[in-house]
């Protein structure tokens, strides 16, 4: 296997300082732009949710027209890479990019100026998957000469088919394949029309020859892929396929590269992070890791997701009390406070054993935040089992949830369940609790006014005057300060005001 390294923004930038890595992401004054070319991928933290889907929303500029085609730029072979998704189809990108930047090409702003056009695509939803094809539209008369391509979950979910119903895309790859791209490229250069890597079992998923790093504040190193739960709503298991964990010596060589490239945060990832089995003789468990990439020199922060209730032990949670390193927020999604409907989703544990997971969370010395991911509207969801739900969040007080109405996916077994939720019905129970986890939200959240904790700063607000960053509990504070050139560094915030989503500080100098 071919040794891995990382080219980070500090060497693309010619300094390996934070401050030279700050500057050269441009944060300072730059409003959160698309996703253009993955030069613009990183999206100040005040302008995004805590945890969660990233947003590829804003299409501007993406239009494709004859008179962009007829305005690109020569200067060798180019790409542009648009990312939708979850942080791993983020850290996804950031190895594509790296092979690429690795073969000659180089990143543009604008799909038009680009030979070889990649989307890196999430189908967790069906929504998700519309944009995606909505995108590949806009190629349908203009797409001669370009190498259009699909990437990641929907590619590996739709394969061939996305030939059939766009048949100007020329490659369809999975994200266990990504190391076979320079080869299917190879084919495509050399004549070939249409070209797939399709791979799921392989353990080569972790290793890309060159990693780009497109956040210049943190990093995502992923430690395990795939899942071998089989929840029936969930396409996980079909689209990155069975868990592969990495070993472990490969997991701490990676974070003592980028300790070494001056990144201080580091997020470990994994479909289901906690279920790591290290494969080397080490046999290290998933909390040995966690304890050991906090323990690498020069790293302060670490946090993981996502996390599954099933897998998630005492241990962990004695660990973040243990060691100042380890971020004191555990996201664990619950999908449902109902027992019944739980089992319906094959969720492996009931509304009880979910809250005793929550109950030794909160015994912790340390104050943690709790995150979850719910589903509403699920297939047999009654008004009983919504109610459920509801008293959930009374009795657990989340800090923060993601929340979603029920969508049906290929290839589960949900799809063909029997009384379906009318959707008006699923977006009404969507709004009811959103509305309910507001409250608890506001009425938590005021309770942190007048409190100090240390911001790793991420963003400045020029038009505000205002920096942002977050908390080691995931919290986005907002808060004015006297001093410049902030980005990147460590500060100690005192919280004057709270807000459901957010709050606003001062720099306690």
């Amino acid at each position: 296997m071919s040794k891995t390294f990382d080219v980070g923004i500090e060497s693309l930038a010619g300094g390996a300082t934070p401050a030279a890595r700050v500057a050269a992401a441009t944060l300072a004054t730059a409003p959160p732009a698309p996703r253009h070319g993955h030069l613009h991928s990183f999206v100040p933290a005040a302008s995004q949710p805590a945890q969660g889907p990233n947003k590829s929303e804003n299409r501007a500029g993406s239009k494709i027209n004859e008179a962009n085609l007829a305005a690109r730029p020569d200067a060798g072979k180019s790409f542009y890479l648009e990312t939708f998704g979850c942080q791993m189809n983020d850290h996804d990108s950031e190895k594509v990019s790296g092979l690429l930047l690795g073969r000659g090409y180089h990143a543009v702003e604008n799909p038009a100026h680009a030979d070889l056009v990649l989307y890196n695509t999430c189908s967790i939803r069906e929504h998700a998957a519309q944009k995606v094809f909505a995108r590949l539209g806009d190629w349908k008369t203009v797409a001669s000469g370009k190498v259009i391509g699909v990437l990641g979950c929907l590619a590996q979910q739709e394969g061939e088919e996305i030939f059939e119903r766009a048949p100007w895309v020329s490659l369809v790859c999975g994200s266990a394949s990504y190391r076979k791209l320079p080869e299917l490229l190879e084919q495509l250069e050399s004549g070939g029309r249409r070209v797939t890597g399709l791979d799921l079992d392989t353990d080569e998923t972790f290793e890309t020859e060159l990693t780009r790093r497109d956040n210049p504040i943190r990093a995502y190193i992923t430690i395990i892929e795939g899942c071998d739960y089989s929840c029936s709503y969930c396409v996980v298991p079909h689209t990155r396929g069975p868990e592969r964990s990495r070993a472990s010596d490969a997991v701490l060589a990676e974070a003592k590269r980028l300790a070494d490239a001056g990144y201080t945060e580091i997020q470990l990832l994994g479909q289901t992070v906690n279920s790591y089995r290290d494969p080397s003789p080490r046999g290290w468990k998933f909390v040995d890791v966690l304890r050991a990439v906090a323990a690498v020199p020069g790293i302060r922060r670490v946090r993981f997701t996502t996390s599954h209730p099933n897998d998630f032990h005492r241990e962990v949670v004695d660990a973040i009390d243990e060691t100042p390193a380890l971020c004191d927020h555990i996201h664990l999604p619950v999908q449902s406070g109902s027992t019944r409907v739980l089992r319906a989703m094959r969720r492996t544990y009931t509304r009880e054993e979910y809250l005793s997971k929550i109950e030794f969370i909160r015994a912790a010395r340390r104050p943690i935040s709790i995150t979850s991911d719910i589903i509403v509207g699920f297939p047999g969801e009654t008004e009983a089992d919504f109610e459920e739900t509801l008293t959930l969040l009374d009795v657990v007080q989340y800090d923060a949830i993601f929340s979603f109405t029920y969508s049906p996916r290929p290839n589960t077994s949900a799809r063909e369940m029997p009384d379906a939720i009318p959707e008006a019905e699923r977006s009404r129970r969507l709004a009811v609790l959103n509305e309910h986890q507001r409250q608890i939200q506001i009425a938590r959240n005021e309770k942190l006014v007048g409190e100090t904790c240390e911001v790793l700063v991420d963003a400045r607000h020029a038009a505000r005057g205002q920096w942002a960053g977050r908390s080691t509990s995931n919290r986005i504070i907002n808060f004015t300060s006297t001093r410049e050139n902030l980005l990147g560094e460590y500060v100690s915030v005192r919280v004057t005001r709270a807000g459901p989503n957010s709050f606003s500080g001062e720099h306690a100098l």
